[in-house]
Formats: C-alpha cells, sequence, structure tokens
C-alpha cells in the first residue's frame, strides 16, 4: 500500500469506534482478498504513472466498499432492534433510527482511458461474440409453465377491458374507492400496465427483463400471491364454486371445474407450509410457488387476488386508528409493506432517511426511493400517481369504474 493509502486507512482509524472497526477491517479485508489478485495483475501491465492512479482508485474504492457495508450494518441492527421495541409495545425515538444516508464515494476517479482498459481487463476472459449469460429471475412463461406442471392450471386470458372492470367491480364491493384503486395501479404501472406486467418488462412494447416477481395491476410479489390464497383460499374456492353453479353454459362450468381442481391443489401445497413471510419467500421461488404466482393472469382470480391484498392493507390502516388512508398513504404501504408502510407514516418515521425501511438491494435498486424521507417519499409518490394517471390505462380504469358506480346509482334509485 503507497503513503497516500495508509495515511487514508490511519485516518480511517482514527474516527471510527472499536466496534465498527473491527467490522470494518473485516468487511475491507474480504473485499481485497477478493479483488486485489486481479487489481495486482492488472497493475503489472500499466505504466509508473498509471499504477499510481489506479492503486489510489482501487484503495479509496475499498475503503468505501466498507464504509457502505458498515453503514447497512448498522442500519440493520438498528431496525432489529426497533422492530423488537415495536413488538414489546415500547416507544421509538429519533435514536432508534439511522438519520443519514449511505457514505457517497468522493474519492479520486479513473481517467476515461484508464477505465477503459480496467473494463476490458476484468472482461478479458469474455469470448469474443458470447457475452456472458446473466441468470435472469422468473417471468411469465416459467409462471405458467410451473402452473401447469405441478396444478394442472392455465389461467383464463380475458381482454384488458373487462380484467379491469371486474377488478373494479370486486373493489367496489370491498369498500376500495376509485382513487385508491385507480392512482395504485398508476404508481405501481406507470398508468399504462396490463394484467399480465411483470415488473422489469414493459407493458406495451414487451421489452426488457424482469427486475423482480412483481406482477399485475398492483404488482404482487410471488410471495404475495402465496401468503394472501393461503388466507383467502377457501372463499375463492366458494366463490368459483357459485359461479360454477350460476352459469348454464356447459363450456363455462367445465372451465370452473378445472379452476376449482387446480387451486385445490395449490391450497393445499401453500397451507403445507409453515405461515410465515420468511418461508412463503422462499417456497415463493421454487416451481411450486412460482406456479401460484400464475393465479394474478386468471380472469376470474386475479383481480379478486389482487384486490382483496390492497383490502387487506386498508383494513390494517384502519385497525391502526387511520381510517381515512388516502391513496398515497395506501400505495406507501404497498410498496414498503403494510406494517412497515404505517411506521413510515409514525410522526418520527415521516422524518427519517428511507433507508431505514427497506432492504439495501431494494433501496439501492429503487430511483424513488433512494435519497428522499419518508415525508419526501410520500410526495414523490403523490406527484407520480399524478403524472401516471393522465395515461391511457388509467383513463380506461377511471371510465371503468365511473360505468359502474353509475350502474349503482341507477340500481339503488
Amino acid at each position: 500500500m503507497n503513503r497516500p493509502a495508509m495515511r487514508r486507512a490511519f485516518f480511517h482509524i482514527a474516527v471510527m469506534t472499536m466496534g465498527a472497526l473491527a467490522l470494518h477491517i473485516s468487511q475491507t479485508a474480504h473485499v481485497h482478498v477478493h479483488a486485489r489478485s486481479s487489481a495486482s495483475a492488472f497493475e503489472a501491465t500499466l505504466s509508473a504513472k498509471e499504477r499510481k492512479a489506479f492503486n489510489a482508485y482501487f484503495t479509496a474504492k475499498t475503503f468505501h466498499a466498507a464504509d457502505k457495508d458498515a453503514f447497512w450494518s448498522k442500519v440493520s441492527a438498528k431496525r432489529k432492534k426497533r422492530r423488537a421495541k415495536i413488538r414489546k409495545g415500547g416507544l421509538v425515538t429519533k435514536r432508534d433510527y439511522v438519520t443519514s444516508f449511505p457514505p457517497v464515494y468522493e474519492g479520486p476517479k479513473l481517467s476515461n482511458a484508464l477505465a477503459r482498459k480496467w473494463k476490458a481487463w476484468k472482461n478479458r476472459d469474455a469470448k469474443p461474440g458470447k457475452p456472458k449469460k446473466r441468470k435472469g429471475l422468473p417471468g411469465v412463461s416459467d409462471f405458467l409453465r410451473y402452473a401447469k406442471k405441478y396444478y394442472g392450471f392455465v389461467p383464463e386470458r380475458i381482454p384488458e377491458r373487462e380484467f379491469k372492470r371486474r377488478y373494479a367491480r370486486d373493489a367496489l364491493r370491498l369498500g376500495l374507492s376509485k382513487d385508491q384503486v385507480v392512482r395504485v395501479y398508476a404508481l405501481e404501472t406507470g398508468g399504462n400496465g396490463t394484467a399480465d406486467m411483470q415488473a422489469g418488462i414493459h407493458p406495451i412494447s414487451k421489452k426488457g427483463r424482469p427486475i423482480s416477481s412483481a406482477l399485475g395491476y398492483a404488482q404482487l410479489l410471488n410471495a404475495n400471491s402465496t401468503t394472501e390464497l393461503v388466507k383467502h383460499g377457501d372463499e375463492f374456492l366458494k366463490r368459483l364454486r357459485r359461479m360454477r353453479d350460476a352459469t348454464t353454459s356447459e363450456s363455462r362450468r367445465a372451465s370452473l371445474g378445472r379452476k376449482i381442481t387446480s387451486l385445490r391443489k395449490m391450497l393445499r401445497k401453500a397451507k403445507s407450509i409453515p405461515y410465515s413471510w420468511g418461508r412463503h419467500r422462499k417456497f415463493a421461488r421454487t416451481g411450486p410457488g412460482l406456479g401460484i404466482h400464475a393465479l394474478n393472469l386468471d380472469g376470474d382470480i386475479g383481480p379478486w387476488l389482487q384486490v382483496i391484498k390492497l383490502k387487506g392493507i386498508k383494513d390494517l390502516a384502519v385497525r391502526k386508528g387511520r381510517p381515512d388512508i388516502d391513496s398515497t398513504e395506501l400505495e406507501l404501504m404497498n410498496l414498503a409493506g403494510p406494517s412497515t408502510g404505517l411506521e413510515m407514516m409514525s410522526a418520527v418515521g415521516l422524518s427519517m432517511p428511507t433507508v431505514n425501511f427497506f432492504a439495501r438491494r431494494g433501496y439501492e435498486r429503487n430511483s424513488v426511493v433512494r435519497g428522499r424521507t419518508s415525508t419526501e417519499l410520500l410526495a414523490e409518490l403523490k406527484k407520480r400517481m399524478d403524472y401516471n394517471s393522465r395515461n391511457k390505462g388509467a383513463k380506461v380504469f377511471t371510465q371503468v369504474f365511473d360505468e359502474l358506480i353509475a350502474d349503482q346509482k341507477r340500481a339503488a334509485r
């Protein structure tokens, strides 16, 4: 290590507590061991001037990475203690939160030419014409494949406007407002979402690649589908049976009968998993779990599954003393998780940085969340809802709600 790097190291030592120092050294060593060998080999190809510049950059980057790791370890430790405190009914104060944002890299940078050399060196083993294949996340085709494989389930795909109509009808029945549903849809899907929209895939062009399992108008995660099925699956089955008994169409009766059989298999499998969010997340990444996620695509089950998830969020808000929750607050609870969203809207939580409420990976990948307090995030959500509500899908959804509300008023006369 050169002298400037050593001075920076000693400066870090001087300002850190012993506990943080131990963590810092451990994490720095971990990063350095895995990256230093490649960096050393690369340095051997450089001129003396380039080596000096690269060494300063690499050392600073190593310390910065360790600083970020230490920061997120502190966030995790605070969150763990805070949640235990909340479970016991304790009073949460500002001291229970991290009040800053992740450290920003302000060290030396590589010149464009040297940065290109470093990038080429790291990619030197890649074969020309054959880029390294990235392992992608499961997509809609996988949900469909696993649904058929494990449960014999093939979701009934219906026209988009009809899907919206069924969604709106169920929402009104459950006491959700037009404003709540349409604006959540506008935020989650950009105001143009389709029933089969997955996060990372453009709903119109279908370009992109999945960045999460979030699916549909409310962007349910695969684990959400499992949890909602366990909670409401028996009612889903009763509903399908009522629909089957009410129809005179033989083909429709047969279709609903197949859905009932498949849903029964799904429910039995989902209930065999211990009821906890962690276990549901783990199960949801398996073939049988991914197959359950395909329920969101079905014209009979999908709207109900997503609406009842939003209804559950609203019910929790009511139980916690927030009966007049608006669309932005509902979306915050949908985005961060119901209980976390409520914590963010508490008197102390509103002024806290969002790092306290999201996992590191989710925070770093979500531009809406990054660098904001809870209050600032609420303002940004409202701004985006306002803007996205002008898009075609949101306008159609609004029209569908207006038609159903007008029908209800006429029927009540």
